[in-house]
């Protein structure tokens, strides 16, 4: 894949969508993304959080915040993904978005509140990973997982600070 994927998470509020940010920054890493961007309230003990485990389990990984995501969204240079209920179905749009990566960077967009209307129009496809309601931290790492076709399950994350070796029983952490 030629192009770089970056997840763009709307409306974050401090005082309600923290654990769920997090959890989609680190599925964004973990699921080969290269970097994440937030939106809504400032949110800097987020962000901290999200770049150090970056530093710490390695990659080149990095979240950031974005104060104008229409404004980001419209300007892109590549593809737009909208990760929504309400969109086609991923497996049958899933090859059409790979062939736009390798040629070309791609934004994937994940709601919180209710997503404006202008964001459907703004994207190239409006995705929907099942027609139910269910979080934006798994639709994510479905996505994802159907765009890298499971590879990114055995990607090795350079300067890696700590890794885990796979064991049946108990813990085996490494630390380099």
């Amino acid at each position: 894949m030629a192009g770089k994927v970056t997840v763009l998470r709307l409306s974050h509020r401090r005082s309600r969508d923290v654990r769920v940010t997090s959890h989609c920054a680190l599925v964004s890493r973990a699921f080969g993304a290269d970097g994440f961007l937030l939106c809504g309230e400032r949110d800097e003990a987020m962000l901290l959080s999200a770049n150090k485990a970056a530093r710490k389990w390695g990659g080149g990984f990095g979240a950031d915040y974005c104060d104008n995501p229409r404004k980001f969204a419209r300007e892109f240079d590549g593809a737009k993904v909208h990760l929504t209920m309400y969109g086609l179905p991923l497996m049958a749009e899933i090859g059409k978005i790979r062939r736009r990566l390798a040629k070309e960077n791609l934004l994937v967009i994940v709601g919180s509140e209710k997503v404006p209307a202008e964001f459907y129009g703004i994207v190239d496809f409006n995705i929907a990973v099942g027609s139910q309601p269910h979080s934006e931290v798994a639709a994510l790492a479905v996505f994802l997982h159907e765009l890298f076709e499971g590879r990114e399950l055995e990607k090795k994350f350079a300067n890696a600070k700590i890794r885990i070796i796979p064991s049946q029983n108990g813990k085996n952490v490494e630390k380099t």
